[in-house]
């Protein structure tokens, strides 16, 4: 691995030796991850104050920020324990200006009786008259050159002043070295970006508050240059996955078109187009990285059954690995009958497997008596041995972290990997987390699918809800009753859903409703599953474990309590329950007024539309990235400048710009490509090294 470039080195040293900072304030910015200069130039001010010096206080609205020059006229030292008071007028107008227990000394000293001096600082109205409470700034009159017109406010850390902080920055700024450009020439000019020294200094001196926001060129360039190192380390990741060897798993698809023939209904377009995308990869000769994305209801397990097919039809073995123990039963619901129908040998292994039972289908695996393996990630545990696991498809990925999909794919000798997820991602996030992926997008929906009527309706009309229930079950409709989602404790989510259980079991008699939460033992939660799915309970009571996969097509009411609570994405999983079987499905959204903006929008958007890829771009607006997928399990990369919601072409440009590099210049060894490395090692991307051939 090549070491870090001389000319970086200054900016990993120690926070301590910035002018202004010392042992304390290190210890203060290191408590919020800022350890090294580089950390506080990425560290880019979110507001500023405007400091230009007026004339006078008169005829500003109060509260405000202001600059002027003053004549002391006058020290008042409080007989109690009061504030200090210092009089002052400036050109047009009389103020005090207030110290809480100062040291009168030093007091004297700055502001002297009869002299003139610049004040600036936040000025209130206090029984009529104006006071600024220990400014920000006290000048010499010659000494106004100083005080910048625009200055900027940074994100501050317990222990640190924005004073100090400022400090801070200009010191680290000012050892910042002149780096080589890592750009290709032509974007800089076509988008007018300053170089990253210029970029830096720009963005740390805002001279108005334009200059803060994401499309200022400074901040842009320094935006792309996080976004270019993060698709530079997914492309070279993706050039070493290509370099690797795979197995070619060639079939010529006659179990696939067994399948597909015993069908009651024709796949779609989308389908079959994944599903020859995927056995083109399969057939290369390199590893496939593949992600299948798909709205609810699109049919991705179809689409993964195929894929399994091609394989075992040309004398491998496959594994799919889900989230959960109720997803994985319900994927091995829908998929026996399709293996039975193939004559494939399926079994599943989750943490319940134990003893005897457990070795005996670990010994099947391994003899290659079964040729598709379903499971949670039990099936990556260090005794679980295949004969040869050619594909390994890891269901809900955001769910699961790279590391756990590279250890299900270190169970063969070149497994080929397929990420499959229900939450359709907007492109800019598909990009930034599966940007080493290749894609396929289901965007239609099986045909004879029904639309499903959305209603918003206040948690007011509770007992109106529950008379219409009851008209539905005698109907002989099921019905799902989600809880509302409690961030702050399992435990209050769950006292919720026990609650709602015992009212709805009064209202609607004792035998029709079930109750599933994640504190259920694994039997009881199934049991409670298996009876709402055989219909003997007609209203299933749940906390969000419901959310992904859980399929039964007699279902055709799902009931969102607290609605205003959730993401969209979530929402639309809920609602993507109902609406599985043939007849027409409602999802009511019961809210606790009074709604908020944003939660009115998200329940509005609800209501139009049912495209799972606009309601994710919408989610993205409205709630940002970081939510989205919720980023420390999702692994999602935390961007310091990016903004993905508003910068989201960026990433695609940063992305080609990326690949062209690696294809012109493939181990980094040219003028721009050396320039990248620093770059690298600049974003902490260390690891990228490890994926060139040569060091």
């Amino acid at each position: 691995m090549s070491a870090r470039p001389e000319i970086l080195f200054p900016l990993f040293g120690d926070t301590r030796k910035l002018s202004g900072i010392g042992p304390k304030g290190a210890e203060a910015l290191g408590k919020a991850g800022l350890t090294r200069p580089k950390d506080l130039l990425f560290t880019l001010p979110h507001s500023g104050v405007d400091r230009r010096l007026r004339k006078s206080l008169k005829g500003l609205e109060f509260p405000t920020v202001a600059t002027v020059e003053v004549e002391v006229t006058a020290h008042r030292n409080a007989a109690t324990r009061g504030p200090f008071r210092v009089l002052v007028s400036d050109a047009e107008l009389d103020f005090q200006l207030v110290f809480f227990r100062p040291n009168t000394g030093w007091l004297k000293e700055q502001l002297p009786e009869g002299e003139r001096r610049i004040v600036s600082g936040k000025v209130e109205l206090y029984d009529g008259i104006a006071q600024m409470q220990h400014p920000d700034h006290i000048l010499k009159p010659d000494e106004a050159d100083k005080l910048p017109a625009f200055e900027p406010t940074y994100p501050l850390t317990q222990g640190i002043t924005q004073r100090a902080m400022r400090k801070a920055m200009v010191a680290a700024v000012n050892i910042a070295p002149d780096l080589a450009e890592w750009i290709e020439p032509s974007l800089i000019k076509k988008h007018g970006w300053p170089s990253w020294k210029e970029a830096l200094e720009a963005a740390h001196n805002p001279s108005e508050a334009a200059d803060l926001m994401p499309a200022a060129k400074a901040r842009e360039r320094l935006a792309y240059d996080e976004l270019f190192a993060h698709q530079l380390t997914l492309a070279l990741a993706r050039a070493q996955r290509r370099a690797s060897r795979g197995i070619s798993t060639v079939s010529e698809g006659r179990l696939g078109a067994k399948l597909v023939a015993a069908l009651p209904f024709e796949p779609t377009g989308a389908q079959n187009r994944a599903v020859a995308e995927i056995v083109a990869d399969l057939a290369a000769d390199t590893r496939m990285n593949r992600l299948l994305q798909g709205d609810v209801g699109a049919g991705k397990t179809l689409v993964a059954m195929l894929a399994m097919c091609a394989v075992v039809e040309a004398g491998g073995q496959a594994a799919m690995m889900a989230p959960t123990e109720i997803l994985v039963r319900q994927h091995i619901e829908s998929l026996r009958g399709m293996a039975e129908t193939v004559g494939l040998r399926m079994e599943i292994l989750t943490g319940r497997d134990k003893g005897k039972a457990r070795a005996a289908k670990l010994s099947a695996l391994e003899a290659g008596e079964i040729d598709i393996l379903l499971g949670t990630h039990a099936i990556f545990q260090k005794d679980v041995h295949f004969k040869d696991l050619r594909l390994a498809i890891v269901d809900e990925q955001h769910r699961f972290g790279v590391s756990e999909r590279m250890q299900l794919s270190s169970k063969g000798r070149a497994v080929d990997g397929l990420v499959m997820t229900a939450t359709p991602i907007p492109r800019s996030l598909a990009l930034s987390h599966f940007g080493d992926m290749e894609v396929s997008v289901l965007d239609e929906k099986p045909a004879g699918r029904l639309p499903i009527e959305t209603v918003v309706v206040s948690a007011g009309r509770m007992d109106e809800v529950v008379e219409k229930l009851r008209g539905a079950i005698a109907n002989g409709q099921q019905v799902f009753w989600v809880c509302p989602l409690v961030e702050e404790s399992e435990v209050m989510a769950l006292t919720a859903a026990e609650e709602r259980y015992r009212v709805l079991r009064l209202a609607l008699g004792e035998a029709a409703v079930g109750l599933v939460h994640g504190q259920l033992k694994p039997a009881e939660k199934d049991a409670a599953m298996a009876d709402f799915v055989a219909g003997k309970t007609k209203v299933l009571v749940a906390t969000t474990v419901i959310e992904v996969g859980v399929d039964v097509p007699n279902a055709t009411i799902m009931v969102i309590e607290g609605a205003q609570n959730f993401g969209l994405a979530q929402l639309h999983q809920l609602r993507g329950r109902v609406g599985r079987g043939n007849k027409a499905s409602t999802c009511l959204l019961m809210y606790d007024p009074p709604l908020t903006q944003s939660g009115l929008a998200r329940l509005g958007i609800m209501r139009e539309t049912e495209d799972g890829f606009r309601i994710a771009d919408e989610d993205l607006r409205l709630r940002g990235a970081g939510d989205l997928l919720g980023v420390k399990q999702s692994g999602l990369p935390q961007f310091r400048v990016a903004d993905l919601e508003q910068q989201e072409p960026l990433m695609k440009i940063a992305q080609d710009d990326a690949r062209l590099l690696l294809e012109m210049d493939p181990n980094l060894l040219k003028t721009r490509g050396k320039a990248a490395r620093a770059l690298l090692y600049l974003m902490d991307r260390d690891k990228a090294f490890l994926m060139l051939k040569v060091g």
